[in-house]
């Protein structure tokens, strides 16, 4: 990589990075009026009924994403195409999915940041599919990353199921397969094809490497909020996957360059 490149990069990534952050502050569209500090609420209250009706559709996700992850370890040289666009595809689909519906309270919301969040990263995935810019390859993986299995084994999973205005643990190994937050939602999908990525370091596009990751980490430190409210902490707990796994793959760049690889 030139320095002329690598400058450019240096440079590029933290206007990137305040233009998403001034994304994640888009009001929301709400056919209620609301208050500001109410904020929370009316994000919750949206996240409680925007998959439901998507439901049916949860365990073509888990069932798609093992598949993948099985022909990666067997055909590793043909998967990063195919790997790039289902990404891109996932994001789009929850672009869709988890920003809209109706609730009780506000009517009909609709999460703005949300949505151009998820769209644009659809976008820039299914570019990178196109242009052949991911070569996936499970050989030589560190065993630092796989520490971050279990964490990536969580979020597939999501055992919890709402209880009043609450949630609580439901380790019921059939979520295994039929959880509707895989795939359907941003906090529980990108955990796991960050932990893809990070597996196939540094073979990536690093530009749609690190905006995933940043969204990640953004909205891992906005969701520590669930940790405030008694009813929601089991749902915080089970963002600190996209938290954790977000912060090591921001971190994983100047790693690799501290033990003199080539990025």
């Amino acid at each position: 990589m030139s320095n002329q490149v690598v400058k450019q990069r240096k440079w590029l990534y933290p206007v990137l990075y305040a233009a998403f952050f001034v994304i994640s502050m888009l009001p929301l569209y709400t056919d209620k009026p609301y208050p500001p500090q109410a904020t929370q609420d009316v994000l919750i209250s949206l996240l409680r009924v925007s998959t439901t009706p998507y439901k049916a559709y949860a365990p073509i996700f888990h069932v798609l994403t093992l598949l993948l992850v099985a022909w990666i370890g067997w055909r590793p040289a043909s998967m990063g195409r195919v790997l790039a666009g289902y990404m891109g595809l996932n994001y789009l689909i929850i672009a869709l999915a988890q920003t809209m519906g109706t609730t009780a309270q506000y009517g009909f919301v609709l999460h703005t940041g949300g949505m151009v969040l998820n769209a644009v990263l659809g976008l820039v995935w299914l570019l990178v599919a196109w242009r052949n810019e991911l070569q996936t390859s499970f050989r030589s993986i560190s065993w630092r990353h796989l520490l971050l299995l279990p964490l990536a084994v969580l979020v597939f999973w999501a055992p919890y199921a709402a209880s009043g205005n609450g949630v609580r643990p439901d380790f019921n190994p059939l979520l295994l397969l039929v959880s509707p937050d895989y795939g359907l939602t941003f906090c529980f999908t990108t955990p796991i094809f960050l932990f893809l990525l990070i597996l196939s370091y540094p073979r990536v596009n690093g530009l749609a490497y690190r905006i995933t990751a940043f969204n990640g980490l953004l909205y891992g430190v906005l969701n520590l909020t669930h940790w405030f409210t008694p009813e929601l902490r089991w749902m915080g707990f089970l963002h600190l996957p996209l938290l954790i796994m977000s912060a090591y793959a921001l971190m994983l760049p100047r790693m690799w360059a501290k033990s003199d690889h080539v990025t």
